[in-house]
């Protein structure tokens, strides 16, 4: 099948008034979420759609080097394109991690054209089911997150992640509470990525260690990016002691980071976007080393559904041992009590994610993703130019704004 035109879609939902998080060390904000939808159509009618890096840039670098190379061209395997792609003068690896976003909607497309399963020619189904965690929990007091881990847990989810940075002695308490609200047949990850964003106020490699001690004796299933990402050695130190499991990879920004992190021994789960750190390609080499080291690993979601459903084609080519979890945003609905509202992530699909006992299911029967995207959400969710998200940091004096990319460290702005 010959492609007739690929376009990438940016769309953003306000949230008005912002909001506000006052840290420890400072204070985030938060205006907007956005979101990519990537299309790509062959000549004879049949689409295939992907999740995208939500920002400019990514758009930019798809209308005018990704989209006027793949149409016109021949759609057989897309393996053989993206080869042909990197094989041209002038191509930078960014630019070959962002044809990989593109490429999650091109393997839709084949796996519709074989009326398969997406999953199917991404390697096969292993099972029909993966593990969700309820993805929320962002600077509140302790008796916040024992309130929104009972709501998660109560929404059915089989794990709950909150992101504490309040100080480390109502962190330890706020931990402690929400482990009580989940009981003893749930689980809970704490994601300390907050703790490396406070300026001269973030813990120090010994504090940290300090409270692994503590969150290993709580029986935390992972602490996640409790170091500055870029430090795998800090990491081994940590993970050298055995306190507590350890997560990261969100923050790499390439593949050589995460190999890094295999050969130091610095996790015992590895995370990976697909939307921004190399889809389908880099998540299959990824998770084939993992298997061999004998490590985990857990997708990085922070999206909408359709990034969720795509990671879970992936995920369920791997065995539970291999890719026990998928993390999966709680936005706030009226039936549940969590963050902030984000209608897009869940209307941006025509269907509600299929989720059965805290795990989502494959249908095995329907061809390529599996669930209808609904396009109507690009004239509803009209794109905010500028950044989704800043921290500002109480010493030094500084403001950084995040980018859609979350392999992107964030840039300063006063």
């Amino acid at each position: 099948m010959r492609i007739r035109s690929v376009r990438a879609f940016l769309m953003s939902y306000p949230l008005e008034p912002a909001l506000v998080l006052p840290y420890h060390g400072g204070v985030r904000r938060i205006v907007k979420r956005d979101a990519m939808l990537i299309r790509v159509e062959e000549e004879g009618g049949l689409v295939g759609y992907g999740p995208g890096p939500a920002h400019e840039e990514a758009r930019t670098g798809i209308e005018t080097r990704i989209a006027p190379f793949l149409e016109g061209r021949m759609l057989r395997e897309p393996d053989a394109l993206r080869i042909l792609f990197s094989q041209q003068p002038g191509i930078a690896p960014a630019d070959i991690r962002l044809y990989t976003a593109v490429e999650m909607a091109l393997f839709d497309l084949t796996a519709k054209a074989l009326g398969v399963p997406l999953a199917d020619v991404l390697g096969g189904r292993v099972r029909t089911e993966i593990r969700l965690y309820g993805s929320a929990g962002m600077y509140m007091e302790p008796e916040g997150y024992a309130r929104e881990a009972a709501a998660v847990a109560e929404a059915g989810y089989s794990g709950y992640k909150m992101r504490p940075g309040m100080g480390p002695e109502r962190d330890l308490e706020s931990i402690g509470r929400a482990c009580e609200a989940l009981g003893p047949d749930l689980e809970l990850m704490v994601d300390a990525h907050t703790w490396w964003r406070m300026g001269e106020r973030s813990y120090s490699e010994e504090r940290v260690h300090e409270l692994a001690v503590e969150l290993g004796r709580l029986g935390v299933t992972w602490l996640e990016e409790p170091l500055p990402p870029q430090d795998h050695k800090a990491y081994a130190r940590l993970h050298d002691k055995d306190l507590v499991p350890l997560a990261a990879g969100e923050h790499e920004p390439d593949e050589k980071g995460f190999h890094d992190l295999i050969a130091f021994r610095s996790v015992d789960m590895l995370q990976m976007d697909l939307v921004c750190q190399g889809g389908f390609t880099a998540g299959r080499r990824l998770l084939a080393d993992i298997e061999r080291a004998g490590l985990a690993f857990a997708f990085h979601s922070w999206g909408t559904d359709l990034e969720v459903l795509a990671a879970a084609h992936l995920g369920v080519c791997w065995p539970d041992i291999v890719v026990p979890w998928l993390e999966r945003p709680c936005y706030r609905t009226s039936e549940l009590e969590c963050m902030y509202p984000f209608p897009l992530a869940h209307e941006i699909l025509k269907e509600e994610l299929p989720v059965r006992r805290g795990s989502l299911q494959i249908d095995g029967n329907r061809p390529g993703l599996g669930i209808e995207v609904d396009v109507s959400v690009v004239d509803r969710y009209p794109w905010i130019p500028g950044p989704w998200s800043f921290f500002t940091y109480d010493s030094p004096a500084q403001t950084f704004a995040v980018t859609g990319d979350h392999s992107v460290r964030w840039t300063e702005l006063s």
